[in-house]
């Protein structure tokens, strides 16, 4: 019989500030504690994360602040990217240090990249760290799409174990699904949330979805209908995020829909909605309406977000 992969609900965390913008550790505390109470692991910064805005100094306060907000025997994932190779590979090591076993990176994003230059520099970067690496392909930030010729030749380099991939591509996914499903030394983790469900009903390892900052239930609960063969249970999950999404994404540039994401956690008293320059506040009406239009629409979808008691 073929062994059932359990699949994994990825929360992609935001970069929790106070109004001076320094690290405020007490969000950090609740959110993880949200997050693990809900079934999900975090993996902090990414996109989501403002991660290409912040100092060295900073991040390195915020992996150390993560760990030690972890439970024992859980996961973590963390970002490493940077235009710099020997700072994502110093940031790596560090990670790796403190007990990260797992860190992703996206391409760096100032020269475009030719394909060999895109493998040289993931087989450069997992050669040098001595954490497990993901790689990260999000064409929206880096304007390059890596190919699923060099992802799959990748997936073979013992050090390079999944993809998350946030490409909005069904074609490309389903091509995906097809190379790797199967593997059990290679996982594909999907960061595009509108084929969450899709993605993990075809045979996808996890999911790594924005919403999941202030929803994680929604999709470990997806998670676990598709591995019990509730199709229809996640088709209605999908449905439940699509909605969210649209709730603080639609007609917004990125860093205006990271801005309403942490304003809805604010609404949840996770965190406070304060933005690393150059990303900036909307105004005070954008955000009521917006907190408005979440409290109506989970009433009205009847949306489980599962409050934990210390939260």
């Amino acid at each position: 019989m073929k062994e059932i992969k359990q699949k994994e609900t990825i929360v992609p965390v935001v970069a929790p500030l106070k109004q001076d913008l320094s690290l405020d550790h007490d969000a950090v505390a609740r959110i993880f504690a949200y997050l693990y109470g809900n079934g999900a692991i975090p993996f902090i910064l990414g996109t989501t994360g403002e991660s290409a805005s912040l100092s060295n100094k900073f991040k390195e306060e915020y992996v150390q602040t993560a760990v030690a907000n972890r439970p024992h025997g859980k996961k973590l994932y963390v970002g490493i990217s940077s235009n710099i190779l020997q700072d994502s590979i110093s940031f790596a090591n560090l990670a790796a240090a403190l007990g990260v076993e797992e860190v992703a990176a996206t391409l760096p994003t100032y020269y475009k990249l030719s394909e060999v230059q895109m493998e040289k520099y993931y087989l450069d970067l997992a050669e040098a760290i001595a954490a497990n690496l993901i790689v990260y392909n999000i064409p929206a930030t880096t304007h390059m799409s890596i190919p699923l010729d060099l992802l799959d030749r990748l997936s073979y380099h013992p050090k390079i174990v999944a993809v998350k991939d946030s490409e909005r591509s069904m074609e490309r996914l389903d091509r995906s699904l097809d190379l790797w499903k199967d593997r059990t030394d290679f996982k594909h983790y999907m960061g595009w949330a509108g084929a969450c469900a899709h993605s993990l009903i075809h045979g996808s390892d996890g999911i790594i979805p924005s919403s999941g900052n202030f929803a994680p239930a929604i999709y470990s609960a997806m998670c676990q209908a598709v591995e019990r063969g509730d199709i229809e249970a996640a088709e209605m999950l999908q449905q439940q995020s699509d909605s969210l999404g649209a709730l603080y994404q639609a007609n917004k540039s990125l860093g205006e829909s990271l801005w309403a994401l942490k304003v809805l956690m604010k609404e949840l008293g996770l965190c406070e909605s304060f933005m690393m320059p150059p990303l900036y506040a909307l105004g005070v009406p954008e955000e009521q309406a917006l907190v408005e239009a979440f409290h109506q629409l989970v009433t009205n979808e009847n949306i489980k977000l599962n409050i934990v008691n210390h939260v």
